[in-house]
């Protein structure tokens, strides 16, 4: 009865990693699908790169059809089958020229247009990916030889489960990552005793098959996500052979190919688990390597060397170059000093994965409850106050790296709160502070066993609070890990946020205003202007015509244009329509790329006078 029950005890032990594992891929799962859905993270199209011209622009009038239609890009982009769509007025795709670069600009996209073209209002629907690997989408409208009573709407997204896998496949590639690295380095080397404990070989393996699964997601979902195609697209050859053609599928090949290596080394290092070291782990035996002892003879036999030489300098290879795997294809390779962030990026997500996979190994393995593991026969020496200290590395590199990245990535302090990027960040650094705090008490109690000097754990209230000071940093740090999976697939706070425009000028001297009319209010008065958000795209424009007096004053008419300084592009009717006396609303200003531009303000004063107003402003 008695090995029967044992029996038991170890099969119910052994299940309990993988059940909270299992939970924990659900939380990782949950937090990036409630930060997809929509209205929750209010964002553009997972912007990374942006439009900065088309030819047609945004709202042209043509007296005959174009000949071709041209976008250029703030960075290079790749293109599919689908980049470029041609839909007539009544929603119709039209047949057109391939997606191909122009002039060999890799920033630079054309397609041929047909020469028939009827007269009306045609939209063309863009669908790239920057070089960061994510899609970059958007449409724009011209007309031919007038503009039509209606344009055909666009669905940027047609299958918005395809997003949302890719996330969620990401997602789970972090948490295998730091499980398979944090969790191999804790087990191989921070904790000698759980080379013998299958439940870290679990956790270990665990992480592989959570980061092998989670690249082949990615891998699979990038093609139809890319080409704006629902999810059965993963079954297309054509669109995978597409993936693998560009700097992403080159990376998550290469990072399959790291799990094998990887997955070798750590077999090697830790060999195969005895049954009865498995069965029966023990305190470590005086004089052993867990008491600082000297090794024990295999080391000392000719294969000890590779295992101490080779094995160490392959899986830190491995491991810089698992990192690349990410920041060679995300948000380092855009914007400035690219040749710091990639660096910077690959420290920060080594230290997280160190970090957070060495704590849940900790937490399943070494702090096991002890209803279920008896921890007279588990021994924190040396694990805890060796992982203490890699912890403490850890968080300093997180937090100078993180440091320079958000700097990297905001640029401003007025977009942390004014863009989705920002705000998700700040929930971050919440929650990394909380993980701090969490921290800083079980290194205090590290310190304390170090200067008691006990060999022995006590399992009194001491250890207890332990256990629930790093299951919170468990939860918080898996907390972080999904928020970070979200924030790689938000658009970064600098390409996302321009300051709004609030601008007041004089109003212009006139003759035709007579002082003792109806609008010589307006002579000494100013004309305020506020664009929002002043950034390319639909745009909202108030005007205010304020008189000398403070008071706001009524003009018969005014219309609206908009102006670039290149003088090739021509001036974009803008709709305004009154809101109240003396306050004119243009509730769809469509500014088509960032730059210099002017609001051109025509104000009707009398039943035959007017007086134009430009009111120059930057879309960022």
């Amino acid at each position: 009865m008695t090995v029967r029950r044992r029996h038991l005890t170890r099969e119910t032990t052994a299940a309990v990693p993988v059940a909270r594992l299992v939970a924990v891929v659900l939380l990782v799962a949950g937090g990036l699908v409630v930060g997809l859905l929509p209205g929750v993270a209010a964002r553009p199209a997972y912007a990374h790169a942006y439009l900065l011209e088309s030819s047609p622009v945004d709202g042209q009038v043509l007296a005959s059809p174009p000949a071709e239609v041209r976008l250029r890009f703030d960075e290079a982009v790749s293109l599919g089958g689908r980049s470029i769509q041609l839909l007539d007025p009544t929603g119709k795709e039209l047949a057109i020229g391939a997606a191909q670069f122009a002039d060999g600009k890799a920033d630079t996209a054309r397609a041929s247009l047909p020469r028939d073209l009827a007269e009306g209002t045609y939209v063309v629907s863009w669908r790239v990916t920057s070089v960061d690997s994510h899609v970059v989408s958007g449409a724009f409208s011209f007309s031919v030889g007038h503009p039509s009573a209606m344009a055909a709407d666009v669905e940027q997204d047609a299958d918005r489960v395809v997003p949302v896998v890719a996330a969620v496949g990401r997602g789970v590639a972090y948490l295998g990552v730091a499980l398979a690295l944090g969790g191999g380095v804790f087990v191989a080397a921070i904790w000698p005793a759980g080379r013998g404990d299958r439940r870290g070989r679990r956790v270990v393996w665990s992480g592989f098959a959570g980061l092998a699964a989670g690249t082949a997601v990615v891998l699979l979902v990038q093609g139809p996500y890319a080409d704006g195609r629902p999810l059965t697209g993963v079954f297309d050859p054509g669109l995978l052979g597409a993936t693998l053609s560009t700097r992403l599928g080159y990376a998550l090949l290469a990072r399959l190919v790291l799990v094998a290596v990887l997955g070798v080394v750590f077999l090697i290092a830790v060999g195969r688990p005895s049954p009865v070291a498995d069965a029966e782990p023990t305190a470590p035996e005086p004089g052993g390597p867990e008491t600082g002892g000297p090794e024990p003879a295999s080391r000392c036999e000719p294969g000890g060397v590779g295992r101490r030489v080779v094995l160490p300098v392959v899986a830190v290879v491995g491991a810089i170059a698992m990192t690349l795997t990410w920041t060679l294809a995300d948000h380092a390779q855009s914007g400035t000093q690219i040749w710091l962030a990639v660096p910077a990026t690959s420290l920060h997500l080594l230290a997280m994965a160190l970090w957070l996979g060495g704590l849940v190994t900790l937490a399943l393995c070494v702090l096991a409850p002890a209803g279920k593991r008896d921890p007279g026969l588990l021994s924190l020496e040396p694990a805890l106050p060796r992982f203490s200290r890699l912890a403490l590395l850890c968080f300093a590199v997180i937090a100078v790296t993180g440091l320079y990245l958000s700097w990297r990535q905001v640029g401003t302090w007025g977009a942390l709160g004014a863009t989705g990027f920002g705000r998700l960040l700040l929930v971050k650094l919440a929650v990394v502070l909380g993980v701090l705090a969490l921290a800083s008490g079980s290194r205090r109690f590290v310190q304390r066993r170090d200067r008691a000097r006990r060999t022995p754990l006590d399992s009194g209230a001491g250890v207890r609070r332990l256990r629930r000071s790093v299951a919170g940093e468990v939860v918080l740090g898996i907390v972080v890990v999904s928020i970070t999976a979200v924030l790689v697939d938000t658009a970064p706070a600098r390409t996302s946020y321009a300051p709004p425009v609030d601008t007041t000028v004089p109003f212009p001297i006139a003759g035709a205003v007579n002082a003792s009319g109806p609008y010589g209010g307006l002579r000494g008065g100013s004309i305020q202007v506020k664009i929002e958000p002043a950034r390319p795209g639909g745009n909202t424009a108030d005007i205010y015509l304020t008189g000398r007096d403070g008071r706001l004053v009524p003009v018969p008419e005014i219309s609206g244009a908009l102006e670039s300084r290149d003088r090739s592009v021509p001036a974009l009717p803008v709709a305004v329509t009154a809101a109240e006396p003396g306050h004119y609303v243009a509730g769809s200003m469509s500014i088509p790329y960032p730059g210099e531009w002017a609001l051109r303000l025509d104000i009707r004063v009398s039943d035959f006078d007017e007086t134009r107003v430009r009111v120059p402003f930057t879309a960022q």
